[in-house]
């Protein structure tokens, strides 16, 4: 019979709780190996040290010892090397088989032709093989997954099922209203649903929510959502975690972590936002009509944003875009955020989890 391994439980939970009293350099770097575990290993091998008894006191604070910033910009060096021709192949398969990645439906089939790993990530679909939903009022603007959708409530915003984050810290101050001419109305601090209500501009509207999750093998372009008019641009430097949806259920206000770019304006019912959430590798947020937008700089202001207007004396309605235009990129899977106002009777045409792809309808009045 073949002996069964116990967990020395007793001497873990000891040996934890130790890191916990250690000082802040000591623990910045005794806490190394256990942040690659939540690095490179999925968040389920993790369950044997929950069975112990292990709750960390920031889970957040142990992830972030890792320095997913200084790796993101590296990848991103290495995306831009040029590969040998004989190189190219083994290596773009491999990722093909790997993530699963549908080459029927690229631009260009033949991997020869992508010169590294960065044009290979930015390869454009054929222009058949997406083609847009004209009959619902608001489609996907990408590849991916459905992690979560529907109104929002009391402020607060689901990232995956049970575990949310807050709208006003995901968007920031409402200062950015005039440049889209909202109606600023006054806000009331002790009431945490006031910021929820600022941006609801028209009667009988509520705001809606839907979060799409690029991985890896999924088309990294993203595209106009519904025709609206983008007024204001607001990027928040931060942490470049993992956005997978693993991570997210443990870590909560993920996306109020992580960099990310915010595009703010309005379509024919009112708010309208679409924002690029930045993840481990992809530190590079790409909006195709914005050429002074940088991301993932090497120094920043932790809680600092950066503000930008489309607005000018001579344009003031903003940059216009029509649905399904192309509006930007990611350099590896990532995620899209909206957040709209619309009538009450809109509703999603979505299960939560299911794939969707660019260009298909997430929801109609």
């Amino acid at each position: 019979m073949t002996p069964r391994l116990q967990f020395p439980q007793l001497a873990l939970r000891r040996r934890l709780g130790q890191l916990s009293c250690m000082s802040r350099p000591v623990l910045r770097l005794r806490s190394w190996p256990l942040s690659f575990l939540y690095y490179f290993l999925t968040f389920g091998a993790l369950k044997p040290l929950a069975k112990v008894g292990w709750r960390p006191t920031s889970r957040v604070a142990l992830y972030k010892t890792i320095p997913t910033r200084l790796l993101s910009r590296a990848w991103g060096r290495l995306n831009q090397v040029e590969l040998p021709t004989w190189l190219r192949k083994p290596v773009y398969s491999l990722y093909i088989w790997t993530f699963g990645v549908n080459m029927q439906e690229a631009a260009v089939e033949d991997l020869i032709q992508y010169r590294n790993l960065g044009e290979f990530f930015r390869r454009k679909l054929k222009p058949a093989v997406r083609p847009v939903c004209n009959s619902h009022c608001v489609i996907s603007p990408a590849d991916g997954k459905i992690l979560h959708f529907g109104r929002v409530r009391n402020c607060e915003v689901e990232q995956v099922k049970g575990v949310t984050y807050s709208l006003e810290t995901f968007l920031g101050p409402h200062t950015w209203a005039e440049a889209i001419n909202c109606t600023i109305k006054p806000s009331n601090e002790e009431d945490p649903s006031s910021f929820q209500d600022l941006l609801v501009t028209k009667e009988g509207n509520e705001l809606f929510h839907c979060v799409v999750y690029l991985a890896p093998g999924d088309y990294h372009c993203f595209h106009s959502p519904t025709d609206w008019r983008v007024a204001h641009r607001r990027h928040f430097p931060g942490s470049l975690m993992s956005v997978n949806p693993g991570v997210a259920r443990w870590i909560k206000e993920l996306f109020c972590h992580n960099e990310r770019v915010v595009l703010s304006g309005e379509w024919t019912h009112g708010f309208f936002s679409l924002t690029a959430v930045g993840a481990t590798n992809v530190g590079s947020i790409r909006i195709y009509f914005d050429k002074e937008l940088r991301t993932n700089s090497p120094r920043y202001s932790k809680g600092s944003y950066n503000d930008f207007s489309y607005l000018s004396n001579n344009n003031q309605e903003g940059v216009s875009m029509r649905k399904g235009e192309h509006l930007g990129e990611f350099n590896l899977g990532s995620t899209i955020v909206l957040l709209f106002e619309a009538p009450h009777d809109f509703t999603f045409n979505l299960k939560a989890g299911q794939k969707i792809r660019y260009g298909e309808p997430l929801g109609t009045m």
